[in-house]
């Protein structure tokens, strides 16, 4: 017999195999289904994709048959055995999701069966993933779909949107005509940062490895774009901005933080939102005689409150066009292990291959 888990997070059936009826409240076919999951930590061959017994919603959940989701760098250090929580096991994958609503728990009001929804900050602090064909998610971090919006949009500016709203508005403070680099614009995170920036009205600068990821990020507003691996970048900044830039948006894993804090304005403030394991020399000196500040957070650590703040501009920007989310890859659920693989060369591995999002569907 399958076991049970029975928290306040997900609900799985009690599937005795060899008894199971037409009388049985679901059909077998109803009381299973597909996900993409792993029993230990390891590299990308541990995920499987196969059958799971399908969760039910508890009092403030609901159930929501998925129509895409998103693959994020945290997913692959969270696969590869990051000690952040204790997982489930087995443990479904991903943090993000887009798809209807099939059922809604007694306490429920926001949700009606037949809604488009997306969520993000599910598979983190202990919760369940979205890699399955449904998904219980507590109607705190759910959030409509707006009905000119795709699936696959939805489910790829979930985490990467949240964390972009965040930093910009709840951290970095940015304003209308201040100017912002933004470190890797053609990246999921950043590309989102981009459009949000532009929206408000700021001046953006960005840095590209390539001519075709330039091109990318000029299309998304980019008022400048730095190719790092041709151009001095601390040089080409300050020609854009001579006084240096307002906000720092960093994404490198390594930060040189001598680099930019020299590109920092007085009163520059810097967001970090990668490089967990880096332990780089901080100038101490400059940082402080200019005054500047250093904000670095995770979004799944936001509160139900700040995130479905953020979900409500999102989701007004993305019904009238001016947010859109990068897509370099989609791609079938059950190929979950492959996404990661990809995800995982481009981010710890700088191969360059996932310039956006990875999107998935059953």
């Amino acid at each position: 017999m399958l076991g049970a888990r029975c928290d306040n997070r997900q609900r799985w059936h009690l599937a005795g195999c060899s008894t199971l009826t037409t009388s049985d409240v679901r059909t077998q076919s109803e009381t299973f289904m597909k996900a993409a999951y792993f029993s230990a930590p390891g590299p990308p061959e541990v995920i499987q994709y196969g059958e799971l017994p399908r969760p039910i919603a508890g009092p403030s959940e609901v159930l929501v048959r998925t129509a895409a989701v998103a693959v994020n760098p945290i997913d692959t250090y969270i696969r590869n055995g990051a000690n952040y929580w204790p997982l489930p096991s087995p443990y479904i994958i991903g943090c993000d999701l887009a798809g209807e609503v099939i059922e809604v728990g007694g306490s429920v009001r926001q949700f009606r069966v037949g809604d488009r929804v997306w969520c993000s900050n599910q598979g983190l602090m202990g919760r369940s993933g979205t890699f399955a064909e449904f998904c219980c998610v507590d109607e705190q971090w759910l959030y409509p779909l707006p009905t000119n919006v795709d699936y696959e949009v939805g489910a790829a500016i979930a985490l990467v949107g949240i964390t972009a709203h965040l930093g910009l508005f709840a951290r970095a403070n940015l304003q209308a005509g201040e100017t912002i680099l933004v470190r890797g614009g053609s990246g999921g995170v950043g590309s989102v940062v981009i459009q949000m920036a532009k929206r408000l009205g700021a001046r953006v600068v960005t840095t590209a490895g390539s001519s075709d990821k330039a091109r990318a990020c000029q299309e998304l507003g980019a008022d400048h774009v730095v190719l790092y691996r041709e151009q001095d970048e601390v040089q080409a900044v300050r020609e854009f901005a001579p006084q240096g830039v307002n906000v720092l948006w960093e994404t490198a894993r390594i930060p040189n933080f001598d680099r930019s804090v020299e590109m920092l304005a007085e009163r520059g403030r810097m967001i970090l939102m990668a490089g967990r394991d880096a332990r780089p020399e901080f100038p101490v000196g400059p940082f402080y005689v200019k005054q500047c500040q250093l904000h670095g957070f995770v979004m799944f650590k936001a509160t139900a409150k700040e995130q479905r703040k953020c979900a409500e501009e999102i989701n007004q920007w993305m019904a009238d066009g001016s947010l859109k989310p990068r897509i370099s890859h989609r791609m079938k659920l059950a190929e979950a292990a492959q996404a990661h693989r990809m995800q995982e060369q481009s981010t710890v591995h700088l191969s360059g291959e996932v310039a956006g999002k990875i999107v998935l569907v059953p």
